[in-house]
């Protein structure tokens, strides 16, 4: 009944708009960067005697409705010039612009009116945007600029602690972000277990992090969409840029294949400390190395070709007999193609590839598993007028997950080959949503997007008792694996289980005046695919599995409500978010689970619940010498599993508890000082309550083996978590009209060397015999030195 409603709601939103009796005239076209031909997002057009304005698409393309006049056009866009354009409108016209970085000596255009305005007005709401310019002034450990760990510093982001790979949104858990690279899945964003993100922040144009308010063309995951968009290239001219570190360097080189037309780009990072390792005789090493790459060629006025790539890989080494070894690799095919002056379209043809593999040399075997996938999308843009713009388009993914293959090293190893059964997908998603301006001061984004799942056939099927994999014993108090009564085999092109969701999704803003508003939002989300770990942190030897007979699609409900503002002509922005989610069918495990290896994993998870709530604030200063921003954010993370009958206790009797990356305080400051034209310093301050985990309360002896007895799940915490980073940047050749460009970072990471906990862990002392605590700390204070150049 409520989605009726629901649906009446979106359809009378639809069909109002204010209705225009004067003829319209489109005015279209990309806005791209002077230097280099770069398509640039996100761009604000705005015309103040129309009271009105449009925003460059993902792939830098704008349309306008507008009646016949004289209009001044201003173009606004952080880290560039801004411009005034007259332009007379008595017919359709196609008008490019370009943008020339501010840092370049050309005479200033300075605008009056409100430029801000737009995004005060926009339903946009938990929405976090950071420009590259921005990310690399942060200070970060060993220098290495970090796109993940930047995203930290936002409120209502934040991780597992020091060294834990992927990053928690919204009390949210790390299988239940979308990451996009160029439209593809990344499955894995870490290097080396969380020191480092996957992204090469010098191939990177765009990036827009949704914690809530995400828009129905994005599905598949309940908590935060992370959209970043590479580089297309310079199509001008030749260049190439780079940094050497302590650890890592980094090159890129770009340039045109057709001047004017179309444009290279090839990036690389590669990480070396192992190699000083083995200077010193030690046979262990750790080491990471990517590749981005991007084609891009301009067909004609209508059509553009892009082809873009990521390849990552980790090594980790143990003396030859343990080697670890995972990453992405993404290709993404797409066609931009304007069907009219009001329509512009992208088709995208996207494989995705996860690894991960062991190979054990001295037990004698490899493993390798891993999740592949193929996606074809198509998205349309289509500009009906000055008032509103409809998003529309479909999706199709096919998924094959490899949860595990031992192979033999050799025939005198003593292992017999093994292999989990493959699991095979289907998933599917049909979306509209629009954005509408309702009145001067009432503007929406509402839409809808009905997704569903195949679950297909796999070569063995498990049947059990009742059809319950896992059984309750009430004498032992305890779940555990039921027996497996037989199996049944099937076919690829079978179909074992379906889901079908309808997804509703709605923002509004009431814009006070100018310069504040009230937003409000509401998200209705289904994630199909599950990450299967019971570490607080993702590893390597995680397996992603699909939804199927006994483990449901979680399904989300997010509410936000927000109040926006701009201070002093802009120089200032507030930004105060409370929001609430709940979440069915977040899967649990049942004590003593072993997920590794594990060719029915039904057996050890049951189905439960999630919920998150809290309070954001993000206070920016965003002009003049001295830059930054406060966040903050008070909130809750829980999750619960209660018994599934009158019987059974459930995960911890059944109660909420803290999930594994609650925390209650989050509190970050960053800033950026410009001391004179070729020293800048940067600072930042992170505080956080301790991670929730689970001390020993008690402890028994069995035939000479003290056996711990633990409280409730997630009952304590570790201590509080604080730093303080700082980095100054010198640039000597600011003011120097020269084709060789470098300058230097220095940075010292966790200036007062706090020792943060990363564990705590319990042991008997040998001398004294008594119970202690023993805090493991990964990273004390850490310098570092960074060159960057480019030419």
């Amino acid at each position: 009944m409520k989605y009726r409603y629901l649906a009446f709601l979106l359809i009378s939103l639809f069909l109002y708009y204010p209705i225009n009796a004067q003829e319209l005239f489109t005015l279209n076209g990309v806005v791209t960067d002077a230097s280099s031909n770069e398509t640039l997002i996100g761009v604000n057009l705005i015309i103040p005697e129309a009271k009105t304005g449009v925003v460059t698409n993902d792939y830098g393309y704008y349309s306008i409705k507008l009646p016949q006049g004289v209009y001044e056009i201003e173009i606004t866009y952080l880290g560039y010039r801004s411009i005034i354009e007259t332009v007379q409108l008595d017919t359709d016209k196609k008008l490019d612009f370009q943008l020339s970085e501010a840092s370049e000596n050309l005479e200033e255009v300075v605008i009056t009116s409100d430029i801000e305005g737009l995004n005060i007005r926009k339903p946009e709401m938990s929405v976090n945007k950071l420009s590259i310019s921005t990310i690399q002034k942060l200070p970060v450990v060993f220098g290495e600029v970090d796109v993940v760990k930047s995203l930290l510093l936002l409120p209502g982001v934040s991780n597992a602690g020091e060294g834990s790979s992927g990053f928690n949104v919204r009390g949210g858990a790390v299988d239940q972000n979308l990451i996009l690279l160029d439209e593809a899945t990344i499955y894995n964003s870490s290097h080396l277990f969380g020191l480092f993100s996957v992204f090469n922040p010098d191939a990177i144009k765009d990036l827009k992090l949704y914690k809530g308010g995400i828009p129905a063309k994005y599905g598949g995951r309940v908590s935060s969409v992370l959209d970043i968009y590479q580089r297309d290239g310079n199509s001008k001219e030749f260049k190439m840029h780079g940094g050497i570190g302590a650890i890592s360097s980094r090159l890129l080189a770009e340039g045109p294949i057709v001047k004017d037309k179309g444009s290279f780009l090839v990036a690389g990072r590669s990480s070396y400390a192992h190699l000083f390792l083995k200077l010193t005789d030690n046979e262990n090493s750790a080491y990471f190395y990517d590749l981005n790459t991007k084609l891009s060629y301009n067909l004609d006025d209508r059509n553009k070709l892009l082809l873009s790539g990521y390849f990552g890989r980790d090594v980790f080494n143990i003396s030859q007999n343990f080697e670890n070894t995972y990453g992405n690799a993404v290709l993404n095919l797409r066609w931009n193609h304007i069907f009219s002056d009001n329509i512009f379209t992208n088709l995208s043809v996207i494989y995705s590839d996860y690894y991960y593999g062991l190979n054990l040399n001295f037990v004698g075997f490899n493993w390798d598993s891993g999740i592949k996938n193929l996606n074809i999308k198509y998205d349309f843009n289509h500009y009906i007028n000055d008032n509103l713009q409809l998003k529309y388009g479909i999706q199709n993914t096919y998924y094959e997950f490899n949860p595990g293959e031992i192979e033999p090293i050799d025939e005198d190893s003593g292992i017999n080959y093994f292999k989990l059964n493959n699991k095979y997908a289907f998933e599917n998603g049909i979306y509209i949503s629009a954005e509408q301006k309702l009145s001067d001061k009432f503007s929406a984004e509402y839409g809808l997007r009905l997704s569903n799942f195949f679950r297909l056939g796999q070569d063995e099927i498990n049947i059990y008792e009742n059809n319950n994999p896992v059984e309750y014993d009430p004498e032992r108090d305890i779940y555990r694996e039921a027996d497996i009564l037989e199996t049944l085999q099937s076919s690829r092109g079978d179909i074992i289980e379906t889901f079908t969701n309808l997804e509703p999704r709605i923002a509004v803003s009431y814009a006070l005046n100018d310069d504040q508003s009230f937003k409000a939002s509401y998200n209705r989300m289904t994630q199909y695919l599950h990450l299967i770990s019971n570490t607080s942190s993702p590893t390597p030897l995680d397996v992603w599995a699909p939804s199927g007979d006994f483990i449901k699609p979680q399904k989300l409900d997010q509410y936000a409500i927000g109040y926006f503002r701009n201070f002093r002509n802009n120089n200032y922005s507030l930004e105060v978010e409370s929001f609430y989610k709940n979440i069915d069918n977040r899967i649990d495990y049942i004590d003593g689970a072993n997920l590794i290896a594990n060719n029915a994993i039904e057996r050890v998870v049951l189905n439960g619940e999630a919920r998150a709530y809290g309070l954001e604030l993000l206070l920016r200063k965003n002009k003049g010498r001295f830059t930054g921003w406060l966040g903050y954010t008070l909130s809750r993370s829980e999750q619960r599993t209660p018994g599934r009958t009158s019987i059974e206790p459930g995960i911890n009797n059944g109660d909420w508890y803290r999930t594994n990356y609650d925390k209650t305080h989050d509190l970050s400051m960053t800033g950026s000082y410009d001391l004179n034209k070729k020293w800048q310093l940067n600072a930042n301050f992170i505080f956080q309550t301790g991670l929730a985990t689970t001390y020993p309360t008690a402890q028994y002896d069995y035939e000479g083996i003290t056996i711990p007895v633990y409280g409730e799940r997630n009952g304590d915490r570790l201590p509080e978590y604080h730093r303080l980073d700082l980095s100054a940047t010198y640039n000597p050749n600011i003011g120097k009209d020269r084709k060789f460009e470098s300058y230097w970072n220095f940075g010292i990471y966790n200036v007062y060397n706090r020792q943060n906990a990363y564990s705590i862990s319990f042991r008997e002392n040998a001398d004294t015999g008594q119970n202690e605590a023993v805090r493991l700390s990964l990273f004390g204070i850490i310098p570092s030195i960074t060159y960057n150049f480019k030419f």
